[in-house]
Formats: structure tokens, C-alpha cells, sequence
């Protein structure tokens, strides 16, 4: 089976959950003889010297998008001029700048891809319409929702089936001006029409944007995310020093803040004096601020010399990152579709502290490595981490359940087996 998934690219400055999903996926699929090929769009994948994947150019580049959506002049620059916006050095810039994976201020561009055709990006839809005949896949994967703007040309001309993924496009959308969020999600709805099944990584979320799009059952599915686990060196949980771990997108977002005010407030008792906190995940342009005002408050609590944050964030640092912590906890402000950063710490044998919210008790129940709290506040936090961190024993207890259950429920191979279940059933549906 010849199967192309389309990305978003994001340039390789941040953690970024989903687009591990889908290299995983990827990967997953062509270990098990399938022809799978990935299309980034926007920006590239990654931010090392390789501007490509596989061979392929970006589609839809960001430089070029945002140019002509905004200037309309610009709609018909000379082709050398949009090969040149389209190069890897002026992506790898793009991708540095504040605002570039910012839902506010694109509410513009989000409803044109939407519209596909009719939208602005006619020429571009067209350019990735082509590149596909050429491939003949036997079925097209859309990474999120927001790409469903190119179902509609896709399954017209090319006659495949299209698939799309659901992961958080919800904290897009709610993060748009009020008055797009509604057309964005009624848009969503009538364009979730184009494909042919939707597969959401979490119970959870599948309910989420069932409402939102109004999805019928029978087209929505359900695949966890899952990992490799033998890329991963599990031991057991660092205790001296103790550490608490955040890995993700250093924002406000993410519950980063809310970390470090639990971080602050656990070190006024004197039991926690060696505790130490690590931060890595990388940030965007929009985050510098924030992360300063971080800073600042760990500097007045005199603390600034027991927590180490790691401005970029390097994936070949991860194994070290997971030896020096007790545990994890990243904090996401309004939950999330699933969060693999908890996977891959349970992999290494880190438990999980993790708010009520979101999917986060989906998963935590599913491996029994961790626990959750409620509310989501940093002294409800700070209270949920001091116990675990008082518990050697349950500390081993969740290291060693986590490890085990990520192996035999969340290895990619058995999750990927159903994502294939999937694409043959859709498939057969589409060749009746």
C-alpha cells in the first residue's frame, strides 16, 4: 500500500508532539513493507541543513503564503522569486520568528485553506495536486484538520480515499478572534464532509471534535500514539538529587509558568532543599518575554541556580534529560489530545504528574505510570508533587508499571497495525 501523509512543518524550534506522531507513524508504516512518504507544508520538518524530506519540496511555504494572502499584488511574483522565498534559509528564519505558529493574527489564512479552491492558495493546491498524480498513492493521511481544505481536489482528481488525524486543532481555533472561531469550526464541518475517516488519538478528544464538527460515529476511529519503546534506556526514577522534569514547548500555555510557581512553592519547606526542576522543549519568538518574567521570579525566590532551562530544544539530549529527573509533569493550562512527551517518559521510566484534564487521565489510567491532580492550579500542584515526591516506593512502583504497559500498549508496531486496519477498511469502502 502506498500511503502519503501530509504535515505541517514546524521548523524544528520546539517540541512538537504531533509532528513526532507522524514521523513515528511514518517510519512505523515502511518498517512493515508499506510505501509511505511524508509532504511537508508550511515550513520545513526540521531546522538541521535538510530542507526536505525525502527528496520533496516544501509545499505552501510560509514566506510565500503569508505574502500573498496578504498582499494580493504579490499573487503572481515571478516564479525564481517564490523558488528563493521557498529556500531553506529563508524558512529556517521564518521559523525563528514570533507569530509563526501563532493562531491569533491568521484567522485570514486558516479560512482560505479551508476553502481550498476557493480560497487563496488556488496555485499552490494545484502544484501539490500534480505532485500527487505523479506519486499514484493509494490513499492520502492529513495530519490535522485544519488541512481539510485539500481533501475536496484530492479525492476529485487524484480518486483516492483521504484520511485525516485529529490532535489539538481545538486550541487553535479557541485562540483565533471570537468573531472567526465560529465560521472556522462551521467551515471544519462542512469540509470534514470531503474525507473519508477521521482518527483521533484519544477517546477523549474523538468526543471533542465529534461535537465541534459534528462527526457522525461511523467515520470517526480511535488510534492512541504510540513510540518505539527499544529506542529508549529506561532506569529508575532520579533521587539524588530529586528533580522534576517539563518537557515541551517552554509557554504559557503549556502550564510552564504554573510549574515553576509549584517549583517555588514546594522549596519554602525545608524537606525539598536538594530539589531540583529541568525544563526543555524549545520556544517560539512569541515565548522569549514570557520565559524571562520565568526567570525573574526564580531569581527573586533565590532559586535561579537550582533549575536549569534549556533554551533550544535538542532531541539527542532526551536520555540524559529523563536520567537526571524523579519525575514529570507538564501542566497544559486546558489539557491536551494526548501529549507524547508522557510516553516517552514513561519509556525511560519517569512517572507522570499531570492535572484531571484533558486526556491526561485517559492515559495515565491506560499505563498506571502517574497520577493526576485537580484543580489545575501550582498549589494544588506543588501538593500533588510533594506527596509522590515523599513515596521512594511509589515512585518505582508507577516507573516500573509505565514502562511495562508503553511496551505492550503504546508500541508503535501493534498501533500502527491499526492504522492499517483502518486505511484497508476504508479502502475496500472505496473501491465498492
Amino acid at each position: 500500500m502506498k500511503i502519503i501523509q501530509i504535515v505541517p512543518g514546524f521548523g524544528g524550534t520546539f517540541y512538537c508532539g504531533n509532528c513526532l506522531r507522524d514521523s513515528a507513524l511514518v517510519q512505523s508504516l515502511r518498517k512493515q513493507g508499506h510505501d509511505a512518504l511524508t509532504i511537508p507544508m508550511y515550513l520545513p520538518l526540521t531546522l538541521n541543513s535538510e530542507t526536505q524530506t525525502d527528496g520533496i519540496p516544501v509545499f505552501y511555504g510560509a514566506v510565500n503564503l503569508y505574502l500573498k494572502q496578504n498582499y494580493p499584488w504579490l499573487r503572481n511574483m515571478p516564479r525564481f522569486v517564490e523558488r528563493l522565498l521557498n529556500s531553506g534559509p529563508i524558512l529556517r528564519i521564518a521559523a525563528h520568528k514570533a507569530g509563526s505558529t501563532r493562531a491569533e493574527g491568521l484567522e485570514e489564512m486558516t479560512e482560505s485553506m479551508l476553502l481550498g479552491s476557493e480560497g487563496n492558495q488556488r496555485k499552490e493546491l494545484e502544484e501539490l495536486v500534480d505532485f500527487l498524480r505523479k506519486e499514484q498513492p493509494d490513499i492520502v493521511h492529513l495530519s490535522n484538520a485544519l488541512l481539510l481544505g485539500l481533501a475536496r481536489q484530492i479525492r476529485e482528481e487524484i480518486k483516492v480515499p483521504v484520511i485525516c488525524s485529529l490532535q489539538d486543532e481545538d486550541v487553535w481555533v479557541d485562540a483565533m478572534h471570537e468573531s472567526y472561531r465560529e465560521r472556522i469550526w462551521n467551515l471544519m464541518a462542512e469540509r470534514g464532509k470531503d474525507v473519508d475517516a477521521f482518527v483521533a488519538v484519544s477517546h477523549f478528544y474523538a468526543g471533542v471534535m465529534q461535537q465541534r464538527m459534528k462527526i457522525p460515529d461511523e467515520k470517526i476511529h480511535v488510534v492512541h500514539i504510540g513510540l518505539n519503546p527499544a529506542s529508549y534506556e529506561p532506569s529508575p526514577p532520579a533521587t539524588d538529587p530529586p528533580a522534576i522534569g517539563f518537557l515541551s514547548r517552554m509557554n504559557e500555555e503549556n502550564g510552564f509558568g504554573l510549574l515553576i510557581d509549584a517549583f517555588i512553592e514546594l522549596k519554602r519547606n525545608e524537606r525539598f532543599a536538594p530539589l531540583r526542576l529541568y525544563a526543555t522543549g524549545g520556544m517560539t519568538g512569541d515565548d522569549k518575554v514570557f520565559i524571562r518574567r520565568q526567570v525573574q521570579k526564580l531569581k527573586r525566590a533565590k532559586l535561579e541556580d537550582l533549575v536549569e532551562i534549556q533554551d533550544e530544544y535538542h532531541p539527542d539530549s532526551l536520555r540524559e534529560f529523563f536520567r537526571k529527573i524523579s519525575l514529570l509533569s507538564v501542566p497544559v493550562l486546558k489539557g491536551e489530545a494526548f501529549g507524547l512527551y508522557q510516553l516517552e517518559a514513561l519509556a525511560s521510566g519517569v512517572p507522570l504528574v499531570q492535572p484531571a484534564i484533558g486526556a491526561f487521565p485517559e492515559i495515565i489510567e491506560a499505563t498506571g505510570g502517574g497520577v493526576v491532580y485537580q484543580p489545575n492550579t501550582s498549589s494544588a500542584l506543588a501538593i500533588k508533587l510533594a506527596e509522590v515526591l515523599d513515596s521512594n516506593t511509589q515512585l518505582i512502583e508507577m516507573s516500573i508499571k509505565g514502562i511495562e504497559t508503553v511496551s505492550s500498549k503504546f508500541d508503535c508496531r501493534s498501533l500502527t497495525g491499526k492504522m492499517v486496519d483502518i486505511y484497508q477498511l476504508i479502502l475496500e469502502d472505496h473501491r465498492k
